[in-house]
């Protein structure tokens, strides 16, 4: 006689059988539902300042770059800050104060670069030995550690009775040099 023969002893466990799937099931509908993950994180902004300004010093507490704008916004989904109206200032004793403004900018989560969109015009103050240089552009890189400035857009220069237009330009002002790329156009206006 084989145990699988006698099915009477497998009738007493059909109820068991039968309770343990219901209690299963239950179990299963009353669980609330695992967390699912968030595909599409949020970018939104975790603190906002108006009409803001910060001054960075040097090591002998003078000021050193000046930055302000109409608004500003922190993201932390990527640790960036947009700007509105941005307003830099780079200050030094060796060098012309150079002062830039756009309608927006970005600076990155690290803080070492600020990106400037839309109606960016750079002003140069004249020194000795060399005239106010204005600088115009619809995007500009900045690194403000460095004294560095780069574009790959079209620019506008203007100093004194010279014009000159390019694509794309390098701007190191510790150096004191200005690199144009490409396409460069200059007029010169005699007196």
């Amino acid at each position: 006689m084989t145990f699988a023969s006698r099915p009477r002893y497998w009738l007493p466990l059909l109820p068991l059988l039968g309770l343990l799937g219901v209690t299963y099931w239950l179990d299963q509908q009353v669980r609330p539902e695992p967390a699912k993950a968030d595909v599409v994180q949020r970018h939104d902004p975790d603190a906002v300042m108006e009409n803001f300004s910060a001054i960075k010093m040097d090591e002998q507490g003078s000021p050193r770059f000046i930055m302000a704008a109409a608004k500003m916004q922190h993201y932390p989904d990527d640790d960036s800050t947009t700007l509105d109206a941005p307003r830099l200032t780079s200050l030094s004793i060796e060098r012309p104060a150079i002062h830039v403004v756009a309608r927006r900018g970005v600076v990155s989560g690290s803080g070492d670069e600020i990106f400037l969109h839309d109606d960016v015009e750079v002003l140069r103050e004249a020194s000795a030995g060399r005239g106010e240089l204005t600088l115009q552009t619809d995007y500009l890189r900045i690194v403000p550690e460095r004294d560095l400035a780069d574009t790959d857009h079209a620019v506008a220069i203007f100093d004194g009775r010279n014009t000159i237009h390019a694509v794309g330009l390098e701007m190191d002002n510790r150096a004191r040099t200005l690199k144009l790329l490409s396409q460069v156009r200059s007029v010169h206006e005699p007196r």
